[in-house]
């Protein structure tokens, strides 16, 4: 990850909720034109992977 994105993610941390949703659909706005290659399934497994054992460290932090 560049600096710039460190930097730009670090910003939207500090940005309010309503700022955060505001900022969120703009940048959904822009990518939806972008052309991504297609995810093999080693991707999409491990996307799923990271997903799952973030939800699970959730839920043990709620317990």
């Amino acid at each position: 990850m560049t600096s710039v994105v460190q930097e730009l993610l670090k910003t939207f941390d500090q940005l309010t909720d309503s700022e955060r949703l505001e900022f969120a659909s703009e940048i959904l706005k822009r990518v939806i034109h972008l052309d991504f290659p297609p995810l093999s399934d080693e991707d999409l497994v491990l996307n799923a992977e990271g997903l799952f054992l973030e939800l699970d460290k959730r839920e043990s932090a709620h317990e």
